[in-house]
């Protein structure tokens, strides 16, 4: 049975895309847009508020997953905090308005700089290894530490059934590693040594990992906590970050599993996780944003090669870059519209959807069983919010599509502009046009007027 939840997603969704095509946001000048579901995503921030009920926790959500800033400054406005993990992401988090106190800093690469800024400013840090360990105690020398600090480790408990998505395998890159030999007594010195430590952070991976699997790594992670405080005779571990992870369904509208089954995952597995006695931060992104996304596409041309029939659209690899490049473990399901941006319910014909990239394999939908398209209908990737907008794939120099959020009422959409169409001329200058000349000149530039490598400074010498 179709939950209500569906119903209206599916109703919001083709309400949008009609809509769309009727102002001219898809179309032949705009063949390609991007298309999120305000009130959806907000109710998604409702449900996860709601699933982990009276527990003291810091959502956060996971910039990666959608970093546009007018949509995290709807999250921030929603009570979300925000998890980055580059620069970028920061200066992103910050101009959507996120109080420093709000965000967390992840990643595994990060530089003293990006150190220094967090830990002057109040935001919370994840330290990822022993080496990177030793550069906060240099700057935590300096006075500089505002903020939560915390040591991400890795459970290896498993992977699920995307590895690339599965971050707590034996040999998994991120965090520090607890069956290692050594490593949880190393572990446990680190916060004796460091009273100003005081968060353990974990996150078992996501889409393709099952509850149970999450679960037991965050079991592994509430026992370390509990360790080191008995140890320590303190209860110097105060925060623990649970990560995201809850996979997303792709194959219809529900949300299966739901947020709700996550913290009941939780609750059998580990229930004092939910007793108030640590403070919770939590790191979710794709089940956030992803069925609460769409993407339209025009149908430029249709052809048929070996009785094979093909629609070739603008949506390919450089908005479905994981669906073109592992279709078997990220597939969308594509949804049939007419010239009007209306569904179409004529026969169902075996057809490829091929995006617009120069190579044989840009294809976001093989052999699928759809009503007959031709050219000038419009092609929907559903469940498309997360990664699909913000992460595009530079291929062919194809220009980023502009995004646009929705609210549809019962006779009327309001589209909101989240990110302007990029120019061709856009294109053209990121690919370094004022530096045109540069090589040319370099080439006509006489040998002698370069320094020779026995004119060239010691690298040595030159450092001291």
């Amino acid at each position: 049975m179709t939950s209500a939840v569906a119903r209206r997603r599916r109703a919001a969704r083709e309400a949008a895309l009609a809509q769309a095509v009727a102002q001219g946001l898809l179309g032949p000048e705009q063949p390609l847009v991007g298309l999120l579901d305000v009130d959806g995503i907000r109710a998604s921030v409702d449900a996860l508020t709601a699933a982990f009920g009276d527990t003291p926790v810091l959502h956060t959500f996971a910039a990666k997953a959608c970093a546009l800033v007018p949509v995290l400054r709807l999250l921030a406005d929603a009570g979300m905090g925000c998890e980055v993990a580059s620069p970028g992401e920061l200066e992103q988090a910050l101009a959507a308005g996120f109080a420093p106190e709000r965000l967390v800093l992840d990643s595994p690469a990060k530089t003293v700089e990006e150190l220094r800024r967090a830990l002057a400013h109040g935001i919370a840090v994840n330290i990822d290894n022993f080496q990177e360990l030793a550069r906060v105690d240099a700057l935590v020398a300096e006075h500089l530490a505002a903020g939560p600090i915390g040591i991400r480790v890795n459970p290896q408990v498993g992977a699920g059934a995307i590895g690339a998505m599965s971050t707590a395998t034996a040999t998994s890159k991120f965090g520090i590693a607890l069956r290692d030999p050594g490593a949880v007594e190393a572990v446990v010195e680190a916060f004796a040594r460091r009273p100003w430590l005081n968060r353990l952070h974990a996150h078992v991976g996501s889409q393709g990992c099952p509850l149970p699997l999450i679960a037991a790594g965050l079991r592994a992670t509430y026992e370390l906590a509990e360790h080191i405080n008995t140890v320590l005779g303190r209860r110097q571990i105060t925060d623990l970050d649970i990560g995201g992870g809850l996979p997303v369904n792709f194959a219809d509208d529900e949300d299966d599993p739901t947020f709700a089954d996550h913290v009941a995952q939780l609750r059998a597995a580990v229930p004092e996780l939910l007793d108030g006695s640590y403070r919770l931060v939590t790191e979710f992104g794709r089940s956030l944003l992803a069925k609460n996304g769409t993407i339209g596409s025009l149908v430029e041309y249709t052809k048929t090669a070996g009785g094979r029939r093909i629609a070739i659209t603008h949506a390919g690899a450089q908005v479905a870059t994981r669906t073109v490049f592992m279709p078997q473990a990220w597939p969308l399901r594509v949804g049939a519209f007419d010239a009007h941006g209306r569904p179409k319910h004529t026969p169902h014909e075996i057809q490829d959807i091929a995006g617009p990239c120069c190579f044989a394999g840009d294809l976001t939908a093989v052999g699928r069983a759809l009503p007959l398209l031709e050219p000038g209908d419009v092609v929907a990737l559903y469940d498309t919010g997360a990664y699909y907008f913000s992460s595009h794939f530079a291929y062919n120099s194809l220009p980023r599509p502009a995004v646009y959020g929705y609210r549809a009422g019962p006779d009327t959409v309001h589209f909101a502009t989240v990110r302007d169409a990029q120019t061709l001329r856009e294109v053209v200058r990121e690919s370094g046009d004022a530096h045109t000349h540069a090589l040319v000149d370099l080439v006509s530039t006489s040998p002698s007027e370069n320094p020779s490598d026995e004119d060239r400074p010691d690298p040595e010498e030159a450092a001291q």
